[in-house]
């Protein structure tokens, strides 16, 4: 993503109902670890931008440290007092099994070798670990949104799946997000000419706001939507 959207996203992010409810997601797949059991420990939030998600898992509880490809991410991040480090995803600076959970949302489908970024969130997640993964779906969404914001590709299901699996993680957990706008977006994308990532009138960002929130009380994860989301674990016993 170029310097410029990185800003832009770091300044919407707080208000914006898209970034906020993403928030909200990690905070409901982090609060269901825990519910399993799980205790905070060290995580890595991968392509973190604006920190918003690393200030999520911090607040949670965990160990949680930013990874930013380039010079300015890492500069928002660290001028947010978030503990950054910069990084390659399909070279994570990482020690093996050095985390308990990694984040990446919205990471994979800027990155051409998608499969060694996989691998490395297996390599550097300990046995047990946890990865919480979100992507853009379906191609017959792409426009000129994707492009000005650094996609190389939106999935299908099957796709990331066995792009995961192939790296060794058990998938645990998959269902689509952003449903009920998704004739929206479509709406919308036919006409784009650039990114979305643009200030909205509060009346439009609170509807926005509504109308995605209202997902988390409706059974629609296994319609199609704009994004999917998966939990996925590398297994105590690796399996290549």
């Amino acid at each position: 993503m170029e310097a410029a959207e990185i800003r832009k996203l770091a300044d919407l992010e707080d208000k914006h109902w898209w970034y906020r409810e993403r928030r909200a997601v990690l905070a409901r797949a982090l609060d269901s670890l825990a519910k399993a059991g799980a205790k905070p420990g060290r995580a890595l939030d991968i392509g973190a931008a604006g920190g918003g998600n690393t200030r999520v898992l911090r607040s949670r509880g965990w160990n949680a440290t930013a990874l930013e490809y380039g010079a300015e991410g890492a500069a928002v991040a660290h001028g947010r007092n978030i503990p950054v480090i910069r990084g390659d995803a399909v070279a994570l600076p990482l020690a093996d099994e050095a985390m308990d959970l990694v984040v990446a949302y919205d990471v994979l489908e800027h990155i051409e070798d998608d499969k060694s970024a996989s691998n490395e969130i297996a390599r550097v997640l300990r046995p047990g670990g946890v990865a919480l993964i979100a992507v853009p779906v379906d191609m017959a969404l792409w426009s000129e949104h994707d492009t000005a914001v650094g996609h190389v590709r939106r999935y299908d299901r099957e796709g990331l799946l066995s792009t995961l699996t192939s790296a060794g993680l058990q998938i645990e957990h998959v269902r689509s997000w952003n449903v009920l706008l998704r004739p929206v977006a479509a709406w919308r994308r036919k006409k784009s000419t650039g990114s979305d990532l643009t200030d909205l009138s509060p009346v439009v960002n609170l509807g926005l706001t509504a109308v995605i929130a209202a997902e988390r009380y409706l059974p629609v994860g296994k319609l199609p939507g704009v994004s999917v989301l998966v939990r996925a674990r590398r297994p105590l016993r690796t399996v290549r």
